[in-house]
């Protein structure tokens, strides 16, 4: 692991407790951010994160790629992000900083595992994050796409601004509406007369590989849970906060995601499920009830940017991290007196995800950022291993660590190309800093 840091608030090379992380940054008061979340502001933040957009269009191509296995490919996802959702949770509890894994592989791997993670996070998500802003446009405004997600990039900065609290607040909002709009779609659909259960299959017609391309473009719907985690400094009582939330969020989540997967596939069945396009308001259509489609399309513009505003608040922090540490320029690191969060890391962040937003689609060019995400947490799991010996604890760990990389090598192989280049890019750039300062 790497030595202690005296100018990083909560470092610790040697792997103490997470009581002495909590403490370790007290003398350095300005540069902490506030500890405000309880158990319930941090399971709907990652609520936030995992019900967004992604449940309202990504049934179709794990459909077209598992075939009848689709609620087989759900479970397999279910199980990976409970073994990183698990493992996130007690690394957070033992390191409640901000920077979520890029921390964890750090202070258990070294600095190098530490940063690649980091980089996978912020250079994927800050691309998400102008992805997920044109997907508000495209529900909100198709014909000014851009210009309303630019205005929704600076509306939630500010929000984020202005504290975590009212981030956790427009949360709460964004989320209520997000379940309301998929618990109408469940009940139409399952007490339509068009809904035959004789449609569930549960064989992977799609083959074995696609099954797992089909569990490798689910799993990102419950990548969210995370956001808690990356959250950890402004989490109160981390140490029993963050291990009830996260399988509490995922626990949400999964059921969600289960009802919803019953229910379109009832309707629409298999065949017709990979030819869609928008699943939810085709299940809806042809339960009988078009009038719920406008309905459907809201919740999917409201889910987007619950997502995008989970997606900048993570970034923030990660980049926070980061810049303690010097891996990105030191002003960033800045934490506002008032407001108590990482402003210039906030600001600098909505720029660059407004000057995407504005000038380029990248909504078909981001799937080294699905990539990333799964080398992230196979980091995540290959830290806690590290946190015990007795092989039993060790047991989700590695199921997680297998299941991360076996599900980034089973995407579309340009997402893999993609995502290797982009890591390759990120090492370069570290291999070379460290040259510059040894020199």
């Amino acid at each position: 692991m790497t030595q202690s840091d005296p100018a990083r608030p909560g470092s610790s090379g040697s792997g103490v407790e997470s009581g002495a992380w909590a403490g370790a940054g007290a003398a350095s008061g300005a540069a902490e951010l506030r500890r405000t979340l309880g158990v319930g502001d941090a399971v709907v933040i990652g609520l936030g994160s995992m019900i967004g957009a992604g449940i309202f269009a990504a049934l179709g191509p794990a459909a077209r790629a598992a075939g009848s296995g689709l609620l087989l490919a759900l479970g397999i996802a279910a199980v990976v992000a409970y073994c990183n959702a698990t493992a996130s949770a007690r690394l957070a509890a033992r390191y409640p900083a901000s920077g979520g894994t890029y921390v964890y592989g750090r202070e258990r791997l070294g600095e190098f595992w530490g940063y690649l993670a980091g980089w996978s996070f912020v250079v994927g998500k800050t691309s998400s994050c102008a992805a997920m802003a044109l997907t508000v446009s495209t529900y909100v405004w198709p014909g000014q796409a851009h210009a309303v997600a630019v205005g929704a990039v600076v509306a939630l900065t500010a929000v984020n601004y202005g504290g975590v609290q009212k981030s956790a607040w427009l949360t709460r909002v964004i989320v209520a509406v997000v379940l309301a709009v998929l618990a109408s779609v469940v009940v139409v659909c399952l007490t339509s007369g068009d809904s035959d259960a004789g449609r569930l299959g549960v064989g992977a017609s799609g083959g074995a590989g696609g099954l797992l391309q089909a569990a490798g473009l689910l799993f990102f719907a419950f990548a969210g849970y995370a956001r808690i985690a990356t959250l950890g400094e402004e989490v109160r009582d981390p140490a029993r906060t963050i291990p009830r939330a996260i399988p509490l969020a995922l626990g949400v989540a999964l059921v969600v995601y289960a009802a919803v997967a019953v229910a379109v596939v009832s309707v629409l069945g298999p065949t017709r499920l990979r030819q869609a396009t928008a699943p939810l308001a085709d299940a809806v259509r042809a339960a009988g009830v078009p009038g719920l489609v406008p309905v459907v399309r809201v919740g999917a513009a409201v889910a987007a940017l619950g997502s995008l505003l989970a997606l900048i608040l993570g970034v923030s922090r990660t980049t926070l991290a980061m810049a303690r540490d010097r891996h990105l320029p030191g002003g960033l690191a800045a934490v506002h007196p008032r407001f108590r969060v990482p402003h210039r890391a906030e600001l600098c962040v909505g720029a660059v995800v407004a000057v995407l937003a504005a000038t380029v689609d990248v909504r078909g060019a981001i799937g080294f950022s699905s990539f990333g995400v799964l080398v992230y947490y196979a980091i995540t799991n290959a830290s806690a291993w590290t946190l015990a010996s007795a092989a039993v604890s060790r047991v989700l760990p590695a199921v997680g660590l297998a299941g991360c990389l076996t599900l980034a090598f089973a995407l579309p192989w340009v997402s893999v190309a993609v995502g290797v280049g982009v890591l390759g890019l990120g090492a370069g750039v570290y291999g070379v800093r460290r040259w510059i300062r040894a020199g």
